[in-house]
């Protein structure tokens, strides 16, 4: 074998090398991903506990406010049956709305704001609250150097052989974690 030969052979030994390597890195930043969803799913189950708790702590003294309870109650099994990213964030900004009605409700009795009960079950949401937001951070983030590894060029060329397709991000309405509450007496 001339030069070339061993030249030849040099050049595809490093694409090969090169593939190997990228299709490696591609699967630890798919698992990175998985490992990311199922921390934001930990911390949605955490609130999903504390949601019923909370109702009860509620219900106590607005009992009348049958329907703020059914669709808090509605928008937690949402979440809890919601199978793909998309279904999530939808179930997401359900539980978000009606938590913050909720709460509303909760803001028409200082006697149940004054109730420890109370108090300890709202930190706790927040914290949780505060956790889901990082996970969903880590989890985007994680989502975003996936994509920017499999759409490069010629990084490319190994998602597509490898079956390596894009994922969807966890995005939820913000206008409607943010917006105005109705709440009728």
């Amino acid at each position: 074998m001339g030069t070339a030969g061993w030249v030849v052979l040099g050049v595809v030994a490093l694409i090969v090398v090169w593939a190997i390597a990228t299709y490696n890195r591609m699967i630890v930043l798919r698992n990175r991903i998985e490992n990311a969803w199922s921390q934001v799913d930990v911390q949605l189950r955490r609130r999903y506990d504390l949601i019923p708790n909370l109702v009860e702590t509620v219900k106590g003294y607005a009992a009348h406010e049958r329907q703020t309870f059914e669709e808090v109650t509605k928008a937690r099994q949402a979440g809890i049956d919601a199978r793909t990213v998309q279904d999530q964030a939808q179930a997401e900004n359900l539980i978000t709305g009606a938590l913050r009605r909720l709460f509303a409700v909760a803001e028409a009795y200082p006697q149940l704001r004054a109730t420890e009960n109370f108090t300890q079950l709202q930190e706790e949401l927040a914290g949780t609250e505060g956790k889901i937001a990082y996970a969903r951070q880590f989890y985007n983030d994680s989502v975003l150097g996936y994509h920017n590894l499999i759409q490069a060029f010629p990084a490319r060329i190994v998602a597509g052989l490898g079956g390596f397709r894009p994922r969807d991000y966890f995005e939820i309405e913000e206008e409607a974690a943010r917006g105005p509450i109705a709440v009728q007496f």
